[in-house]
């Protein structure tokens, strides 16, 4: 059997030789070995500690041995009063045995200076090797150390006794280890000559090593005396001869000297150039970086003299360093020696000839475009708090760059060297033309990505070196294959100084080349608008393409947005010369209107001056789009009915057809054309009928426009999607690319970064009274004049949470600040406290969603209140119920007990019988809701705080309100450092004009809402067309903005294009109940929708990850308002990956996203006397393996509602871990699927005996369309033997499951249908959606549907006659005929109407029959489910933080991913190690058989391997731990051997198999035998 489980400390163990310090030495190995053993160790206790931290919560299932551990490790964060006398006792046996060593000491230093004979010499220095091995610092002196020195020296020089030699330099290597100071004396006496000596007589390998671990030590305090006895090449000269380990070392002797190399005499160390150059090959990670860093040192220190930098290019650098940047590289680097590298070919190229002529010849512009493709600085920094311009990936890159194209030097001294440059590129012009045809477009990509300043600036340095350079004809070849003009148009709307300058240089040095080529297109990308806009912006104010309104100084110092430069200049940032004073630098090169002058020199040389008019100014594209565009304006204003619906809607056809036709013609539209022309504005007006500039939605006449409102989707899909005669390319794509193009070239939502990472932690007064880990704002809170019923609260400035939400901050004050001078009050806030006793749950429950701000229309379940009062304290939504009570011991209570938690049987229960008592839960919660708000609102009114005269958005937390206001001041905010040191005044007063931002008390919301409830029953039309006027796209926009018009239309055709099958169909049920569609087979539709991915806007989503990466983005609070309210009206612009760190960040906090920089330290251990989020220990939890389900059931009771990871232990089986807790996962995920649950629709079962119904239960449902919940009719309580009860206690405990696999970001094995996501969603479904679960009956339903519209349609044009009933039939057979009952189909206990009329289905009731399935099926029939469902899923955390997912993208982040993996990926995501490699014969064998196996197989191989039978997220490269492959060691024949796994590691344990077809059999055997169980192998 395959047994699978173990502790991940017996890796340790099966480290061979080569993988641990060297065997040979029997040396104490804590103190003496080498760098990389210390950090072996350092990992080992880490992972002890760790292990320790987990076990401190366990249950009683936990081992003994970690509550053992658990008082020391306590022991080390603080004292004890208990463990006084332990630690005295332990002082004092410490100077006991400091006082017995140091006697032992002075024996033998005399054994060994008397000269006695050599065995005595032997054992004098056994016994001290022995000492010093247990010794501390306390046993030594100064003058033990200096009296042991010399003897050791020279005994290690004992040449004829290879025995004393090794130990004497033993004892030096544990003397400098016990004593740091010794290397002193050592250097004093020669130590260093010595065993330089002895390693380059390599006489003996033992002392050879030896020699290395002692002079490893020395070198880290005396590196300038190891460099000048020649250390380096003693180290170096006969590395090969060593093993791995011991290669190691070496290198970190190299890399202690290399730190502190002098400024003058470079020959001891550049005479190892040849050498190291040579280890670069080496496979070793480790070995690859020590030596990495060694030549980036010694680059550093020979930067300025061309003569050495030449040197170093001669042994083969440059070959290797770009071999080990390259991203297919087998050697994978860290990311700061990966950027240390691209410095150093920085510093090459800068002052060596060779090197720049080497880099062109190796084509080093691919290997930058690669690295430039990928660019993401989420991946380009080595840690989260990496300043933004400074230390990344690209920042290097572009360095790179710029030193590889020269121009006119500064420095005399480089100035031939730059002549030389140019000759070479002017007499090699194709590597140049190669260069610029990789780099530009890459260039262009980055800026258009959302890159900040620096990297633009960068960038457009680049690009103007390169248009500089270029000739004519290569400049024209670079321009073609890049749309430079549009890029320049998209530039020149930024305001800094030094961007404009750069884009102006280029587009001048093009006109200059080349200008008959490019005036004409300067024009039609508003190039030439741009540039005329620096000079006259009043002029250009009517353009609704951007223009620059305004140029920043050189001295404002809004413009830096790195902390750590803020004094630096952008002319300076790219500059590898001699570094400059700070004065220097902080000096702008840039005369004050040089700007104004070139683009003034620009306009008057190479444009007309008709131009300047500006009819003649646009292209005829343009004026017949503008053309257009009136025409379907007046079409617009034209007065019509519903009537004339049809007529109306083919010239609309007719026109948006010749809109499009122009956009996907031959003649491209430019983006700046395509917004000029104001298509965007009048298809926004076309789709919404008007309504989308409305303040608000009337609900008279709500139904009708929806009704146009769809039709007028269904033509715009009817155009986009079905005219494939238009373009080879989808219309609806080409108009999703001008749209995010437009949307890039006109969105200025501000990236503002805080940079507070260097600011401690804060104690913040209001509201929580509790230190945070960044920083807070200084408030001074004022009274409002004329606020006769308040007082004043303090006069001094206090400190303020800046994540609390305006809500909290008042909930805290007003308590302070209200008069209590009448009864009123005073009985009203005693009413309130008193229902807050008696019904706590609905009250926190409504505030939450108050001040969540939700859209949706009904409440998101009744466990909401309970998950909210356990939620992380950072989170807005958790300070929604400090305005009712004080704050303090709730949040403090949460602060310092994460784990603690009530007891939710009581909470099971009641929410189980509610739900079954009632059939709508929506409904109970909404009705307790209004009294609590009134009766609250009446008795006390809310404060309002002012900001400089502007009230402050309640929806926004205090950081976010006083950005929002900062940047309607100042767009171009980049960096808040003021913000933390300013007071801002905050005037408080009553709220005279409430408005309640409740969407439940909206009376012409909550009609809308129900009258679409009731339309969506009939399945009329998708809520999505509510919802698209209901919704704020983001409050940072003003409602005339044209961005905010492409926002609204991207939204509308992201909605068509999700809802494509949907208007389809309803548009061909339309056309059969018109009669032009006679058979019903054609109401068949295939549609096929754009990818979502097209959606995505890459320069918004590079912006909210750098956003999420801020030291203050804690939460969703910490970032500006703009990404919380995108990301919930419009979150398809985001990309699945940063949606999900959105999602874990808004649910779960910053620990659950990236670690905090406190878990980056030396030990690896937080050091915070606080409990920091991102050291949350784990829980364990022991399961019956026969009892999963009940297993499962006890775990949510006690840990729904804790949010610390849970790990799984079975009972009597040793393994614990990731394999254990995902296989869990996978066993419940299978329980919830047996048949005989009455949970799903394939569940069709009657039982008869005992004996069946297990027989039944022990099947697994077969949902080949996905599971979607049973119909349970509110009149029935049981079927079939199955209590309704159960049913929702299961689907309560399953949305728990749910919830918490996606808090831990583990892997459930549950197909749940599109549908049935689309609930988790909140979204709504129709009579269409049916089709996805159940084809055969959705089907059925629609063509139903269509035979009443059609018999609706003739009765209303010709009256009731004959030949209605004649077209009305279903396939030729009359309805009657069909002899089908009210009851829901496959489900005769569901009787769908009591009435007389209401026995068999005819004509005539048909229409009720078909609303009454559909509602069954998908309402009523399934509400109480997905009410308990999302109940339990609330209870962990809201469900509400889902809706940014569609229905695909749930699936994947609950169910991981659904294909595998490509074979071309597992040599990519594979690593190999202990005895295996990629081309081992057992490894090639093991490929190929997985490429073989068939889908179950490959199933059962991951669930053997990793306890999941679906990967993660991401697939294959998310998996973590990578998957590892080593040789498993067999003690008889290997082909007896099976495999065994550590799931915990994701490690397979491999024999060496005789053969395939062995290696085959025993593999299978394993997967499917070894499953379920966890021991030890």
């Amino acid at each position: 059997m395959g047994n699978r489980g173990q502790k991940r400390a017996e890796m340790v163990d099966e480290l061979p030789a080569d993988k641990r310090a060297c065997s040979s030495l029997e040396y104490r190995p804590s103190s003496s070995n080498s760098l990389i053993q210390t950090q072996i160790n350092s990992e080992t206790r880490n992972a002890e500690i760790h292990d320790a931290d987990m076990d401190t919560s366990s249950s009683g299932s936990a081992s003994s041995h970690s509550d053992e551990e658990e008082p020391e490790r306590d022991s080390a964060y603080g004292s004890c009063d208990s463990e006084g006398p332990r630690h005295s006792s332990l002082r004092e046996y410490q100077r006991q045995r400091s006082s017995g060593d140091h006697s032992r000491l002075r024996g033998c230093l005399s054994n060994l200076s008397e000269g006695t004979e050599p065995s005595g010499q032997l054992a004098a220095l056994t016994e001290l090797c022995e000492v010093l091995s247990f010794c501390t610092e306390d046993s030594l002196s100064s003058t033990m150390a200096d009296s042991l020195s010399p003897v050791l020296v020279m005994l290690s020089r004992h040449e004829s006794n290879p025995d004393i030699m090794l130990l004497a330099i033993r004892a030096l290597t544990y003397l400098c280890d016990v004593f740091p100071r010794a290397s002193i004396f050592l250097v004093r006496h020669d130590a260093i000559p010595a065993i330089c000596q002895r390693l380059m007589a390599i006489e003996y390998l033992d002392v050879a090593e030896q020699c290395l671990q002692a002079l490893e030590k020395i070198s880290r305090d005396q590196p300038l005396p190891c460099l000048q006895s020649g250390a380096i090449m003693a180290v170096l000269s006969f590395i090969d001869f060593f093993s791995t380990s011991v290669q190691r070392v070496a290198l970190s002797t190299v890399v202690n000297i290399c730190k502190k190399l002098p400024s003058e005499n470079f020959s001891p160390f550049m005479e190892a150039v040849p050498i190291l150059c040579n280890l670069l090959q080496y496979e070793d990670r480790q070995l690859v970086e020590n030596v990495a860093i060694c030549l980036i040192k010694i680059a550093e220190r020979v930067s300025q003299s061309s003569e050495m930098l030449d040197e170093l290019c001669k042994h083969g650098l440059i070959n290797q360093a770009t071999h080990l940047v390259q991203l297919n590289s087998r050697t994978t680097l860290s990311q700061p020696i990966y950027n240390g590298l691209i410095g150093l070919l920085v510093k090459l190229s800068s002052g060596s000839i060779v090197a720049f002529r080497t880099l062109y010849e190796l084509n080093i512009s691919s290997i930058l475009k690669d690295i430039l493709a990928t660019y993401d600085l989420s991946h380009g920094m080595s840690s989260p708090h990496v300043v933004d311009g400074q230390g990344n990936q690209v920042h290097e890159v572009l360095k790179l760059l710029n030193e590889l194209l020269p121009t006119v030097a500064r420095d005399q001294d480089f100035e031939q060297l730059v002549l030389d440059k140019e000759t070479f590129l002017a007499n090699h012009s194709d590597l140049l033309r190669k260069f610029g045809l990789d780099i530009i477009p890459s260039l262009i990509q980055v800026v258009n990505s959302g890159a900040n300043l620096y990297v633009c600036y960068g960038c457009l340095l680049v690009i103007n070196k390169l248009v500089y350079l270029s000739k004519s004809d290569m400049l024209l070849e670079l321009l073609n294959n890049a749309n430079l003009p549009s890029f320049l148009a998209g530039v020149l709307t930024r305001k800094d100084h030094h961007v404009l300058m750069l884009a102006l240089q280029i587009a001048e040095t093009i006109l200059q080349k080349l200008p008959d080529v490019f005036v004409n297109s300067f024009i039609k990308e508003g190039v030439f608008f741009a540039i005329d806009a620096l000079l006259m912006p009043e002029k250009c104010s009517q353009l609704m393409f951007p223009v620059c309104n305004g140029i920043q100084l050189p001295f404002d110092s809004s413009q830096k947005s790195s902390s750590k430069v803020v004094m630096r200049c952008l002319c300076y940032a790219f500059d590898t010369g001699q570094s400059l004073s700070a004065t220097e630098s902080g000096t702008c090169k840039l005369e004050k209107d040089s700007v104004q002058n070139l683009a003034k020199h620009i306009r008057t040389s190479y444009f007309a001056s008709e131009l300047c008019d500006s009819e003649k100014g646009l292209t005829d594209i343009l004026q017949k789009l503008r053309a257009l565009s009136d025409e379907l304006s007046d079409l617009m204003n034209m007065p019509h009915n519903i009537d004339s619906c049809t007529k109306d809607e083919e010239k609309f056809y007719c026109v948006l057809r010749q809109i499009m036709e122009k956009l996907v013609g031959r003649e491209p539209v430019s983006t700046f054309e395509f917004i000029e022309s104001g298509i965007v504005k009048i298809l926004v007006n076309y789709l919404s009928n008007g309504k989308y500039l409305r303040e608000k939605l009337e609900p008279e006449g709500t139904l009708d426009d929806c009704d146009i409102v769809e039709k007028r989707f269904e033509v715009f899909a009817r155009l986009l999607l079905s005219s494939s005669d238009l373009s080879e390319e989808s219309p609806l794509s080409v108009l999703i690319q001008k749209l995010q193009c437009a949307l890039s070239s006109l969105e200025n939502f501000p990236v503002i970064l805080s940079h507070a990472s260097k600011q401690r932690s804060s104690f913040a007064i209001i509201p929580t009274g509790r230190c945070t880990s960044y920083p807070c704002l200084r408030v001074h809170f004022v009274r409002g004049e004329g606020e006769t019923c308040l007082c004043n609260y303090s006069e001094d400035v206090v400190t303020v949470d800046p994540l609390s939400s305006v809500d909290a901050i008042e909930g805290f004050l007003s308590p302070k600040v209200r008069i209590k001078g009448t009864e009123q009050i005073e009985s009203a806030a005693q009413a309130m406290e008193d229902l807050e006793d008696v019904e706590p749950a609905e009250n926190v429950q409504f505030k939450s969603a108050s001040t969540a701000n939700s859209s949706q229309g009904e409440s998101s379940g009744l466990m909401e209140p309970d998950s909210i009062a356990t939620d992380l304290p950072v989170m807005q939504e958790d300070e929604a119920n400090l305005s009712q009570s004080p704050p303090e011991p709730d949040v403090n209570l949460i602060q310092r007990n994460p784990d603690e938690t009530t007891s939710s049987n009581n909470t099971l229960n009641v929410s189980a019988e509610d739900i079954v008592q009632s059939p709508s839960c929506a409904d109970v919660t909404t009705k307790s809701h209004c009294p609590a708000s009134c009766s609250v609102g009446d008795a006390l009114p809310k404060l309002v705080f002012y900001l400089e005269g502007q009230q402050l958005d309640r929806t926004l937390t205090l950081y976010q309100a006083i950005l929002q206001q900062k940047v309607k001041a100042d767009h171009e905010i980049n960096s808040t450092a003021k913000l933390w040191t300013q007071v801002h005044t905050l005037t408080y007063g009553i709220d005279v004009d409430p408005k309640d931002d409740d969407p439940h008390n909206h009376p012409s919301l909550a009609h809308n809402s129900s009258m679409l409830d009731k339309v969506g029953a009939y399945m009329q039309h998708p809520a999505f067309f509510s919802s698209l006027f209901n919704c704020e796209l983001t409050s940072d926009l003003d409602k005339s903005s044209p961005t905010k018009d492409i926002l609204f239309l991207l939204k509308s055709l992201e909605g068509l294009n999700r809802f494509t099958f949907h208007l389809m169909s309803h548009e061909r049920i339309h056309a059969f109940a018109q009669g032009l569609i006679d058979n019903l087979g054609n109401l068949k539709v295939a549609v096929c929708p754009v990818s979502h991915n097209e959606f995505v806007s890459s320069k918004l989503t590079e912006k909210l990850e750098q956003q999420m990466r801020d030291s203050l983005a804690v939460s969703i609070g910490g970032m500006p308002a703009w990404c919380n309210q995108l990301m919930d009206s419009c979150s398809f612009l985001f990309s699945f990956e940063a949606r999900c760190k959105y999602f874990r960040l808004s649910a779960f906090g910053r620990q659950q996203v990236q670690p905090q920089p406190s878990s980056h330290n030396n030990s690896g251990v937080s050091r915070d006397r606080l409990p920091s989020a991102g050291s949350l220990s784990r829980k364990k939890f022991l399961v019956l393996r026969d009892q999963v389900l009940e297993s499962a059931a006890q775990m949510m009771d006690s840990y729904a509602q804790v949010k610390v990871p849970i790990e799984v232990i079975y009972n009597e089986e040793v393994g614990t871990g990731l394999g254990p807790t995902l296989e869990f996962y996978t066993l419940v995920s299978h329980e919830f699927q047996k048949s005989g649950l009455g949970m799903w629709r394939q569940d069709h079962v009657s039982f008869i005996t005992s004996e069946s119904l297990q027989a039944e239960y022990s099947s697994i449902v077969k949902s080949p369309f996905g599971l979607f919940p049973r119909p349970w009719s509110s009149t029935v309580d049981a079927s079939d033997g199955v209590q309704f009860s159960e049913v929702i206690k299961k689907f309560f405990l399953m949305g728990q499951i749910v919830a918490k696999a996606l808090q831990d970001g583990r892997v459930l094995d549950l197909p749940f249908s599109k549908a049935f996501y689309k609930l988790i969603l909140q979204q709504e479904l129709n009579l269409y959606d049916i089709q996805s679960f159940d084809p055969e009956l959705g089907r059925t339903l629609l063509e139903f549907q269509a035979l009443v519209n059609r018999k609706n349609n003739m009765g209303s044009a010709f009256g009731e006659n004959s030949s209605s009933t004649i077209d009305a039939c279903f396939w030729n057979t009359r309805i009657e005929d069909l002899y089908l009952d009210f009851t829901l189909p496959g489900y005769p206990d569901y009787v769908l109407s009591f009435d007389e009329d209401h026995k068999i289905v005819n004509m005539g009731n048909l229409d009720a029959y078909v609303s009454r399935v559909v509602d069954g099926t998908i309402h009523t029939g399934i509400s109480r489910q997905v009410e308990a469902f999302k109940s339990g899923f609330n209870q962990v955390f809201p469900i509400k933080h889902l809706m940014i997912f569609t229905e695909e993208e749930l699936e994947r982040l609950l169910c991981g991913e659904r294909d595998f993996w490509a074979f071309n990926e597992l040599l990519d995501h594979i690593k190999f190690d202990h005895g295996y490699t990629a081309s081992s014969p057992p490894v090639v064998n093991l490929l190929e058989i997985i490429k073989e196996f068939g889908y179950e197989q490959r199933r059962s191989f991951l669930q053997f391997v990793t306890g999941a039978p679906r990967l993660p997220t991401g697939g294959l490269a998310s998996l973590n731990p990578k998957l590892t492959i080593v040789r498993k060691h067999c003690s008889n024949c290997a082909d007896v051997d099976l495999p065994s796994v550590m799931t915990c590691a994701n490690y397979l344990k491999l024999p060496p198999y005789s053969s395939k077809d062995k290696m085959k059999e025993k593999l299978l055997y394993a997967i499917t035998e070894g499953q379920g169980s966890f021991h030890l192998s």
